[in-house]
């Protein structure tokens, strides 16, 4: 371990994933592309050290330095945005929209033909209602077709089609009641490639960007037409593909002939690199043309690769805050999901945990420095710190291996001389598999150094996920949590032993160079159960303890496909050491290689052990359907796993300044029910219902909670800062079950996703 800063303190390294092999063998399946055209060893421990000395020979660790005297600017919370992420009303259900803090969505014009669901309108009361900003309605969905499908003999002819059409939705806007103050119109969307690029349903069959003419007369006679039937209506735009330089001659135009759009909007299918550097240029050219600064909604962000991902986002999130605008997370799969956040019923993934992470920040964004700056597949980063709450919180990732975080300039008369460290890691679960409360891996108390400085060092992160450290005054005698497991393990099943008929090899999937395809654990999978296979793919294990061990079988199986869509999931058999057989049903996908997990638990001694997964079993039966898999997780359940999480008094907002060590608040005696629904083993015992106090302060929804399903979620820590999905396996009484009047919610600030908003009634 090598030491902080001069002056600061260290602690044990907090140990987490160990990254997987890579192998390098080609693909054997394809996909399709986007809508339109070795083993990780954990051992999860964090224990309060001296300082130490590193190795002279050792190689420094890379350093996220967060400095907490270096304000950003107040913390926005734009990143949050979903481009088709509502269905409708229920679709997700607003506990899951609440709790994954969304700010804004893009969605189609109401009865449009564009894409199913998603109709402006029907989602408009629930989004808001739900805590959500602004709608971006995306005028050109009232057509079928991507370039989109206009009728009419020529141009002019189409963009009169057009414009009635447009007539028409904004004229259904106004019947909206307040509601309406929360939508913004976009009426063209990547103009370039659709009704005024080169394609059969274009103007002329001419791109604006080398004669604009035609387009930025048609944008002038659309501005006029809606402001004339609502004057206090937005409207975004140009909503290019990228941002193109001939933008400044858009904003020259709209400056001159008074048709400045009110927000800006392109997409970013590029890298998060990209985000930074197009915002500073395009804030340079507003400077230039002297319009402005108009908000922005980036509202395409992200590849297929990355979504899903903690660590893949967590990058993305980090250069949005830090460019202080509102994006939307790009729509590649199906839509409802959240941009695949959302999972089964209204569960939430680890996707929906990070951006739960990021919306229960507040106060000041602070500077992170990077080790590699502004460069994608790098360790990134964003923190806050919140002088009313006495707390900084920091969420990282990108990268796997070790790393060190610095805190640096911690403001004693906040913090004191000692500080409470919480390190959580969010994981990625797979595109559709659900995911429990962040896993905690370290709970501290560390002296700050005289330079004002605390150091975790981080070691064996996985790239996958995301990472949150929530630091808060301590040195008040509380006793620390343990961490919630301590000890897992990751087997590849493209490591593991084939034998039988019909093994393939799949790979690679989604990568850096693959940015369509889909995340996948070590990139590779491996098929061959399926119906009238005699295959068996055996995992060598070697377990530390005598005990009982959650087991998670990272799977997939096409819905449509033909060895499946008649029964359901494919079932397999798991045998240990050939002895107690388990039939396990795997997860279904909307497609190939979008992974899940069935979880069971296996009992074994310490030391090594062969688990089996088969398409036969003597005493079962065989398989039926088709499936492939990516890995398997065993997690030592013992008696940290089982217990429920914990929310410190800390974290909720001080209401008035008090000294830097706080007493802790008292809880509410109302009981907190926490069952826990993993599947277990024919025959063994059901885990226990742990009863703990809940929180005093509980979100309005709460009632509406069904304590069924996610095993360890969260009860909410408070004023809706934590809110679970439904089925979070939280049951507490609320304080209010009222759900938000639509009243409660209207007249926001039109911009800004950070802006304070009325509490419900």
């Amino acid at each position: 371990m090598t030491p902080g800063p001069p002056g600061s303190m260290s602690i044990e390294p907090v140990r987490i994933p160990d990254g997987t092999d890579h192998p390098t063998e080609t693909s054997v399946r394809s996909r399709r592309s986007r809508r339109r055209a070795g083993a990780g060893v954990t051992t999860v421990a964090a224990l309060l050290a001296a300082p130490t000395v590193g190795s002279a020979q050792a190689a420094e660790p890379e350093q996220l330095a967060i400095d907490l005297a270096d304000d950003t600017g107040a913390f926005h919370g734009g990143a949050s945005g979903s481009l088709y992420g509502v269905y409708g009303d229920g679709v997700p259900s607003r506990n899951v929209l609440e709790g994954m803090h969304i700010c804004t969505v893009s969605t189609k014009a109401q009865d449009g033909p564009q894409h199913p669901g998603a109709d402006a309108l029907e989602m408009l009361p629930p989004f808001v209602d739900s805590g959500g900003k602004d709608v971006y309605i995306y005028m050109t969905d009232i057509y079928r077709g991507f370039p989109y499908e206009r009728p009419g003999a020529d141009g002019p002819a189409r963009l009169a089609d057009f414009e009635a059409k447009i007539k028409k939705q904004v004229q259904q806007v106004l019947t909206m009641g307040d509601y309406r103050n929360h939508v913004v119109f976009v009426p063209f969307n990547e103009p370039e490639g659709n009704m005024f690029g080169t394609g059969e349903w274009s103007y002329n069959k001419v791109v604006w960007l080398n004669d604009p003419q035609y387009y930025f007369e048609a944008w002038k006679k659309v501005y006029h037409l809606i402001k004339g039937l609502g004057p206090d209506a937005r409207i975004a735009g140009p909503n290019t593909s990228v941002l193109y330089n001939q933008v400044k001659g858009f904003l020259q135009y709209a400056k001159a002939n008074d048709v400045v759009p009110d927000v800006m909007t392109w997409h970013e299918l590029s890298s998060p690199a990209s985000v930074r550097t197009n915002v500073a240029k395009y804030r340079q050219t507003e400077k230039d043309v002297g319009v402005g600064p108009l908000p922005i909604n980036v509202n395409e962000y992200g590849h297929n690769y990355h979504l899903s991902v903690p660590g893949q986002v967590v990058q993305w999130v980090s250069a949005i805050e830090e460019s202080k605008i509102d994006a939307d997370l790009a729509y590649w799969n199906i839509d409802g999901n959240l941009n695949d956040s959302a999972v089964e019923a209204n569960k939430g993934n680890g996707q929906w945990w990070l951006f739960n992470a990021y919306g229960q920040m507040s106060g000041r964004t602070v500077q992170v420095t990077a080790p590699h700056p502004n460069q994608q597949y790098t360790l990134q980063g964003v923190a806050t710190l919140d002088e009313s709450k006495k707390q900084s919180r920091a969420l990282f990732g990108g990268k796997g291996g070790d790393a060190d975080v610095v805190f640096k300039n911690i403001d004693p008369k906040l913090f004191g001389t000692t500080v409470h460290a919480t390190v959580q890691e969010i994981p990625w679960t797979g595109q559709v598999g659900d995911s429990a409360q962040p896993l905690r891996l370290a709970d501290q108390e560390l002296k700050v150094g005289a330079d004002g400085a605390v150091t975790l060092p981080m070691t064996g992160m996985n790239e996958m996920s995301a990472y949150q450290v929530i630091l808060s005054p301590g040195g008040n005698g509380g006793v620390l949590d343990t961490p919630s497991v301590s000890w897992r393990q990751t087997y590849e099943a493209e490591n593991a032993t084939y034998t039988g008929s019909g093994y393939s090899k799949n790979g690679p999937e989604g990568t850096p160079t693959n940015v369509g395809g889909f995340a996948t654990s070590g990139s590779y999978n491996v098929g061959g159960l399926r119906t009238g296979s005699d295959g068996v793919l055996a995992f060598d294990v070697d377990v530390p303890q005598d005990g009982t061990y959650g087991l998670s079988v990272f799977a997939n199986s096409y819905n449509l496909y033909d060895l499946v869509k008649g029964q359901g999931p494919t079932n397999v058999f798991l045998r240990v050491d050939g002895a107690d057989p388990q039939e396990l049903r795997l997860p279904l996908g909307y497609t190939w290689v979008v992974w899940g997990h069935t979880d069971t638990q296996v009992k074994l001694t310490a030391g090594k052990h062969r688990i089996t997964l088969a398409a036969k079993d003597p005493d079962l039966g065989v398989t039926k359907g088709d499936a492939i898999i990516d890995k398997i997780d065993l997690s030592l359940r013992d008696r940290h796993v089982t217990a429920p999480a914990v929310y410190e008094a800390e974290y909720p907002p001080s209401p008035e300044p008090g000294p830097a060590t706080p007493t802790p608040a008292p809880r509410a005696p109302a009981p907190c029910h926490w069952p826990r629904a993993t599947p277990r083993p024919s025959g063994a015992a059901p885990a226990p219902t742990v009863k703990r106090p809940c929180p005093s302060t509980t979100w309005a929804a709460a009632a509406q909670v069904s304590p069924s399903t996610l095993a360890s979620s969260t009860c909410p820590r408070s004023e809706a800062a934590s809110r679970a999905p439904t089925g979070s396996g939280c049951s507490c009484p609320a304080a209010s079950t009222r759900s938000p009047s639509p009243a409660s919610h209207m007249n926001w600030p039109s911009t800004g996703c950070g802006s304070p908003r009325p509490a419900a009634p």
